[in-house]
Formats: structure tokens, C-alpha cells, sequence
């Protein structure tokens, strides 16, 4: 009795241990996406909870729509502007809309990322081996970085980008007279509201900053998302490496060795499936994100210039905190969808370097599938179109240099 109970304490004891890791990997991608509303609700949640997550929803799309709208129309209808502030405004709206977009695309998955958070816990508590726990460990660790540390750089760009705006004034001409006014970080079309007067200032204000944490917290869940459940997904790659690596310690019993190949391929299968339906959450997301960041890289690198024609040190310090942001956003990515491809190569180049011509039979012909699967090579995608990687992120900056400088061409002759 005393060793049944002895048992039972063990086995309590590990699976806490196992749902506390399993916590520790999705903790962060969990409290970011709560705050969009985006995160996968209970199926048996009531009614008042479920209008309360509907409202939840609506007050995010009112959010990025009333800026984006109002921003909008002040950059397409107002004719006193110029070409500059235009140009100016063009970027925040597009900001505004690619968010929008990408709030649309988690919501459609948030299916998908249900099962994606049942197969993060699943894989806890199949493995068993303390050595690979730890490996697994080392990788949420990685992905829980990633995702904390991009959040907290998106929205300290932004807020930044807010603050620095809100403290500069500009000259207002009425009539034959002028005035300073305080400037919001994002312009309202004039036909609409009066911002210049306290306090619709203020509330304008408070408006937009809210707003700002709501896309940016959108721009932070898809870089979180992938960075989490990709590392999980490398995490297990490694400790499939490490079983194939174990395969020939028992090869002289040949239902051992057939009983070991037959857990890998099966945990190769489980890796690859949950590799697609991360894939089929993020592709379009990373194309939208790809042709976005390309496209802000090129516009705030010219406001950045034209800052530094008009010796307004206060704007290309903000300029360039959001311009160092979006960057490490597109490099996230594209540094994830690098380390994916590379674990999965390393598959098969394990399973060629173990002594597999001393398996019999058909452990040593099933080892041939591995390595071809592996060659066909697992990958993040933007769109199905372009595989994310380091040289993808290269071609990012070239082409917004390239842009950039046709663009500086044009306005600046």
C-alpha cells in the first residue's frame, strides 16, 4: 500500500511539473493574445461570456478603425496638406490596415491555434525522459524570449513614437493670424473634430494611444505566435535527432530496434503535422507582414532623411525607434523560418550518419524515408510564395533601399 501511494505522489508530482513547463512555454503568447481577445475560448463558455468576448472583438476593430479612418481622410481629402505630409501620413494607415488584416487572419485560425496549444501540451506530457524535458525546456525558453522581447519592443516604439509627437507643436494659420498648436501623433480630418481644443484633445489622444496597443499587440501576437510554436517545433526535432542517435544501442534485438524506429517515425509525423498547421496560421500573415515591413522600412527610412534635412531631432529619434522595430520584426521571422529549415536538414543528416547499414532489414529501409522527407525540407512560408530565411530578409532591405531610393529621387527633385 505504502508503494502504491508512494507512486501516485510520484506521478502527481511529475505531471504538475509537466503542466507547469507546458504553462511556462505558452505564458507569454497567451497573455498578449487575451489582450486582442484572440486567445481560444472554452467551448462551454456562457452566454454573458461569450458577448462579452463579441464586444471584446468590437471594441479592437473600432479602435483601429476609428484612427485609421478619420487618418485616412485627412491624408486623401484635405487639400491644404502637401505632397510631404501626405507621404507622411500614408505610412500610419497602412500600419493601421495591415494590422486590421492580420487581426482578421488570428481571428479566422483562432481554431488552429487551439490545436496547436492541445499539441504543445500533448508533446509535454508524451515525453518522459528527463533529458529531453530539458531540451524541450531550452527551447520554450527561446520562443518565450522571442515573444516577450518583441512585444516589448513593438510597443515601446510606438508608445515612443506617441509621446515624442504629442510633446512637439505646430504653427496652425487661421485666416490673416497663426497659432502653436500641440500636435496628435496621428492627424484627424479636420471636417470631422476639432482637435486643437482641450478637451478633445486629450481624448483624441488617449484614443490613438490606445489604439497604437491594440495594433501593436496584434504586430506582437503573430511574432509571438510563430516564434513560440516554431521552438517547440525545433525543440522536438532535436530530441527526434537524439532518439535516432540511440537507435543502434539495442540493434542486436531486433523488436527493440523495430519498436524504437516505429516511436520515431511516429513523433516525425506528429512534428510535420504540427509544423503545417503552424504553417497554415502564419503564411498569409507573413506575406502581409513581408510586403508591409518592406514598405514601412522605405517610408520611415525617408521620413528619417527628411528629419534630418529639417534638423527636427525630436522626429527621427521617434522615426527611428519605429523603424528599428518593424525591422526586428521582419528579422524575427525570417530568423525563425532559418532555424526551422536547418533543424530539419539536420534530420536527415542524422539519420545518414547514424550506422544505419548495420540495421536489418526493412529499420534500415525505413530510415531511407526519413532522409528523403527530410531533403524535401520543412519550412515557414509568407504566402506559400517565399520561404522565410535569412536571405529573404536580405532581399527585404535591398528592395526597401531600392524603393527608398527612388522615392527620395522623386520628392526630393
Amino acid at each position: 500500500m505504502e508503494d502504491d501511494s508512494a507512486d501516485s505522489i510520484s506521478v502527481s508530482t511529475s505531471t504538475h511539473l509537466v503542466d507547469k513547463h507546458n504553462e511556462y512555454s505558452i505564458q507569454v503568447i497567451r497573455w498578449i493574445l487575451k489582450m486582442i481577445n484572440v486567445w481560444p475560448q472554452p467551448a462551454d463558455m456562457s452566454i454573458i461570456e461569450k458577448i462579452r468576448s463579441d464586444f471584446a472583438i468590437f471594441v479592437c476593430y473600432f479602435l483601429i478603425i476609428v484612427i485609421m479612418v478619420p487618418n485616412g481622410m485627412s491624408m486623401l481629402l484635405d487639400s491644404e496638406q502637401s505632397y510631404e505630409t501626405k507621404l507622411l501620413n500614408f505610412g500610419p494607415v497602412t500600419f493601421w490596415l495591415i494590422a486590421m488584416v492580420n487581426y482578421s487572419f488570428l481571428l479566422m485560425h483562432v481554431g488552429d491555434i487551439q490545436d496547436c496549444v492541445d499539441h504543445v501540451k500533448t508533446d509535454w506530457h508524451m515525453i518522459r525522459r528527463l533529458e529531453d524535458r530539458t531540451v524541450m525546456l531550452k527551447s520554450a525558453k527561446l520562443g518565450r524570449f522571442i515573444a516577450g522581447f518583441c512585444a516589448v519592443f513593438m510597443q515601446s516604439g510606438v508608445f515612443s513614437y506617441n509621446i515624442v509627437t504629442s510633446l512637439s507643436k505646430s504653427v496652425l494659420h487661421m485666416g490673416n493670424s497663426s497659432m502653436m498648436v500641440r500636435t496628435l501623433p496621428y492627424p484627424v480630418y479636420k471636417k470631422i473634430l476639432n482637435t486643437y481644443l482641450s478637451p478633445t484633445y486629450e481624448l483624441v489622444f488617449i484614443l490613438q494611444c490606445l489604439s497604437s496597443f491594440v495594433v501593436t499587440c496584434v504586430t506582437a501576437a503573430t511574432c509571438g505566435l510563430a516564434a513560440v510554436f516554431v521552438m517547440h517545433a525545433c525543440g522536438q526535432m532535436k530530441i527526434m535527432i537524439s532518439w535516432l542517435k540511440d537507435l543502434m544501442d539495442d540493434r542486436s534485438e531486433e523488436k527493440t530496434s523495430g519498436q524504437k524506429f516505429a516511436i520515431i517515425v511516429n513523433h516525425h509525423l506528429r512534428i510535420l503535422s504540427f509544423i503545417s498547421r503552424t504553417e497554415k496560421i502564419m503564411n498569409i500573415i507573413c506575406l502581409v507582414e513581408l510586403f508591409g515591413c518592406t514598405m514601412h522600412i522605405c517610408f520611415l527610412g525617408y521620413y528619417c532623411i527628411m528629419d534630418y534635412i529639417n534638423d527636427n531631432k525630436k522626429s527621427i529619434l521617434s522615426h527611428s525607434m519605429v523603424l528599428s522595430s518593424i525591422t526586428f520584426n521582419i528579422f524575427i521571422f525570417c530568423y525563425i523560418g532559418e532555424i526551422l529549415s536547418e533543424q530539419g536538414e539536420q534530420i536527415g543528416k542524422s539519420a545518414y550518419m547514424t550506422n544505419w547499414y548495420l540495421l536489418r532489414g526493412k529499420t534500415a529501409q525505413g530510415l531511407i524515408l526519413i532522409i528523403l522527407r527530410s531533403n524535401a525540407g520543412v519550412k515557414l512560408t509568407a504566402g506559400k510564395i517565399v520561404q522565410l530565411s535569412f536571405s529573404t530578409f536580405g532581399d527585404v532591405i535591398k528592395s526597401a533601399l531600392a524603393y527608398l531610393n527612388i522615392l527620395r529621387t522623386v520628392m526630393l527633385t
